[in-house]
C-alpha cells in the first residue's frame, strides 16, 4: 500500500512540474506573447516621437484617440502595418504633405523636417496601435 502512495505522488508531483506537457517548445511558444505586450511608451523610439510631437504643430491638426482635423493617430497606427516600408511611405506623406487617404482636407508639407525626424515621427505612431 505504501508503494501505490509513493507512486502515486511521485506521478503527481511529476505531472505537476512539467506543467502536464513535459515539452520545452511549449514554454518558448509563450515567451514572444509576454514581450509584445511589453508598454511601448518605453521605447526610445516612441519618446523620440513624443517628443518631435510636443516640438512640432501635429498637434493641431491630430490627437491619440479623436480625430480632429486630421486623423488620430490610433487610427493612422490600426490602418497600417508596423513595417520598414511603410515607415519609409509615412515619412514620406508627412514630409510632403497628401490629400485623398483620410478625406479631402490635405495635410500640410513639413518639408523642413529631416526624413530621420520623419521616420521617428511614423515610427511613434504606429506604436499607437491597438493589440
Amino acid at each position: 500500500m505504501k508503494r501505490i502512495i509513493t507512486i502515486c505522488l511521485l506521478t503527481t508531483g511529476i505531472y505537476a512540474c512539467n506543467n502536464g506537457t513535459g515539452d520545452a517548445k511549449t514554454v518558448a511558444k509563450t515567451e514572444p506573447t509576454q514581450i509584445a505586450k511589453a508598454d511601448p511608451t518605453d521605447s526610445p523610439e516612441f519618446q523620440k516621437g513624443l517628443e518631435l510631437i510636443k516640438n512640432s504643430d501635429c498637434a493641431t491638426c491630430h490627437k491619440i484617440d479623436e480625430k480632429l482635423i486630421g486623423p488620430a493617430f490610433r487610427d493612422i497606427a490600426n490602418k497600417y502595418p508596423d513595417t520598414p516600408e511603410t515607415i519609409d511611405t509615412l515619412a514620406h506623406k508627412i514630409i510632403k504633405g497628401g490629400q485623398g487617404n483620410w478625406g479631402s482636407i490635405p495635410m500640410a508639407a513639413h518639408d523642413k523636417l529631416s526624413i530621420e525626424d520623419a521616420k521617428s515621427l511614423a515610427k511613434y505612431v504606429l506604436l499607437l496601435k491597438n493589440k
